[in-house]
């Protein structure tokens, strides 16, 4: 997070346009739009207009959402490997070892605070 950044903000505030961060500090893009699952009305993930294309971002890669940017828990490299929106299993990433921690450290957490 920058100064720049804002305030954390809710998904329901995110804004088209607003800048995409990787982890490693590199803009990857813009939001297009967000995700809804709407039937649990929680958060699925972002499109993003990255320079390769649209490209989907899955919540648990999603770290903070700020009032003008997004923090990714995936670095420039694996956000290049991500599928299109609507994507089927076929077109799935192949994501770094330290990206598929945080999705387990990211699930696991979920578990442990639902069964709360």
């Amino acid at each position: 997070m920058t100064d720049d950044d804002g305030h954390a903000i809710a998904y329901h505030a995110l804004k088209r346009g607003t800048p995409v961060r990787s982890s490693d500090g590199i803009v990857v893009g813009k939001v297009r739009r967000v995700s809804i699952a709407v039937r649990e009305n929680i958060f699925d993930g972002i499109d993003v207009d990255t320079h390769d294309g649209l490209r989907f971002v899955d919540a648990p890669e999603v770290h903070r959402i700020y009032e003008r940017a997004v923090e990714l828990t995936i670095t420039a490299d694996d956000v290049n490997a991500l599928p299109r929106p609507g994507g089927g299993v076929g077109e799935r990433m192949k994501l770094s070892k330290t990206a598929r921690r945080a999705q387990r450290l990211s699930r696991n957490l979920k578990d442990r605070w639902e069964r709360r």
